[in-house]
């Protein structure tokens, strides 16, 4: 089953039989055949068993990772027909947030945060901010959104895995993006702060109208955030449905012969270094 088609011009996305390989670099397929279209302010859970292709999909809709058949464009574009720098001008409207952000271990969470303006700055601007932040209040402002306030001054290797993720995400909202792209965001939270993070990203997605895809492992959460399930296997579209004629047999057949993952809580006080090593 695939999203219901859209008017072209209205659409975020457009993914019409998309075969992809993983991210990772190697020549299998991990997408295939995938057909999806995403409008502005629509907001999705991914959802599905370890490797069937998330992640892989997330990397496709940012620019960052070229489909090998099918037809896919962003805002109405076709983003590997475009020129380098037209192409990255592109990426400007989109923002990836992977599981394990690359955050420079030296830096202070203030310069790490800011760095999600470095596509709205000028080189001189970008190089004067690493010894002054230009606009610390703004970093501040948006860690506090993810109860990370008072670690704007911290250095990068003194957080915790959950605190990473979570300053990964307040760079998210300095952005200027229109698709907010989010991998797997609550890995290493707990349950209250799993739901202020989606909570925090929703609204923002629907203050700025913006498409949210968001990947998930705990199911229940998917459910209870969000209207459209978006379910992948062995790199297919199993499903892409409004929540409430998602039935607990489909949730069942996509993770059969794997445990859907535990609703156990889970620590915000994980190591940095065992975040790192959660490969995407």
């Amino acid at each position: 089953m695939s999203s219901t088609p859209r008017a072209a011009a209205a659409l975020v996305y457009r993914l019409d039989g998309v075969d992809a390989h993983h991210a990772g670099g190697t020549r299998a397929l991990a997408l295939r055949g995938i057909t999806l279209h995403v409008a502005p302010g629509e907001q999705l859970a991914l959802i599905g068993p370890s490797g069937a292709g998330k992640t892989t999909l997330l990397a496709t809709l940012a620019c960052a990772h070229r489909p090998e058949a099918g037809t896919f464009e962003a805002f109405g574009t076709d983003p590997w027909a475009l020129a380098e720098r037209e192409r990255h001008r592109l990426r400007a409207r989109l923002f990836l947030a992977p599981q394990t952000p690359p955050l420079p271990p030296r830096q202070r969470v203030v310069t790490a945060v800011l760095a999600a303006r470095l596509p709205q700055w000028n080189l001189w601007q970008a190089l004067v901010s690493l010894v002054k932040p230009r606009d610390p209040e703004a970093a501040y402002r948006a860690l506090a959104r993810f109860n990370l306030g008072e670690k704007l001054y911290a250095r990068v290797d003194r957080l915790s895995g959950g605190e990473r993720q979570r300053c990964g995400l307040a760079r998210l909202l300095l952005s200027n993006a229109q698709a907010l792209l989010v991998d797997e965001p609550l890995s290493a939270l707990d349950p209250a702060l799993s739901q202020l993070t989606l909570t925090t990203l929703q609204q923002e997605a629907s203050a700025r109208n913006a498409a949210l895809v968001c990947s998930l492992h705990q199911v229940d959460l998917a459910l209870a955030h969000f209207n459209r399930i978006v379910a992948l296997k062995d790199g297919r579209l199993v499903f892409d449905l409004p929540r409430a004629q998602v039935t607990q047999a489909m949730i069942d057949a996509l993770y059969l012969n794997e445990q859907p993952p535990a609703n156990a809580p889970r620590e915000d006080d994980l190591p940095a270094k065992l975040a790192v090593g959660a490969c995407l």
